[in-house]
């Protein structure tokens, strides 16, 4: 990786339901600014999502083909599932343009990329209480119950994660935890 990498790239990761896409998606809508990495995966687009805007959904072939090429920066297996991973290119090539560049990502995928580009910035998106991701995750109604609950338990694993992380915001709020985000990679926030 190039050094600069380290100078345009902050890492978003957090528990299931936490709200990063939630976050993320405003940043997108509010901050034109903030380059926000677009993810591979090999799960089914849920309904409104769009390949290429929201996700590159690949199927398990062209996944492992580009596991193969080294095209990611990181990859995993999230939820005993599905996979996801970042393409090293269009990362690489949005940082050389002189983006700030923003990666939502599990914390698996953190991690490898903790240890590729360790100067990067590292946010954990903590839920405002246990409660509360609870709710969020089945007011999603997107999962089955066991899914639910299979999601439930990574979240208890993924929240000791957090002392891993060089900041914590605590998502009680989108506008704000987003505002907070941004201001922490360097940029102004926007007024209201």
């Amino acid at each position: 990786m190039p050094d600069q990498l380290h100078t345009g790239l902050t890492v978003l990761a957090g528990p299931t339901a936490v709200g990063k896409g939630t976050v993320s998606t405003y940043i997108r809508d509010n901050y034109p600014q903030v380059w926000l990495s677009v993810s591979a995966t090999t799960r089914q687009p849920r309904p409104g999502e769009v390949d290429g805007v929201h996700y590159f959904f690949k199927t398990a072939e062209e996944f492992d083909q580009l596991i193969n090429e080294g095209a990611f920066l990181e990859w995993a297996v999230v939820h005993g599932q599905n996979r996801y991973g970042t393409l090293r290119s269009t990362v690489q090539d949005a940082v050389a343009a002189g983006k700030s560049v923003l990666l939502e990502i599990d914390l698996q995928g953190a991690r490898q990329v903790k240890a590729a580009v360790p100067e990067a910035r590292f946010v954990f998106l903590a839920p405002p209480s246990w409660d509360e991701l609870v709710r969020r995750l089945i007011g999603r109604g997107t999962e089955s119950a066991d899914e639910q609950q299979r999601r439930l338990e990574t979240a208890k694993m993924e929240l000791a994660a957090e002392p891993e992380f060089d900041h914590t915001i605590v998502n009680d709020s989108v506008h704000r935890a987003a505002d907070e985000l941004v201001s922490l990679m360097g940029l102004a926030a926007n007024p209201r």
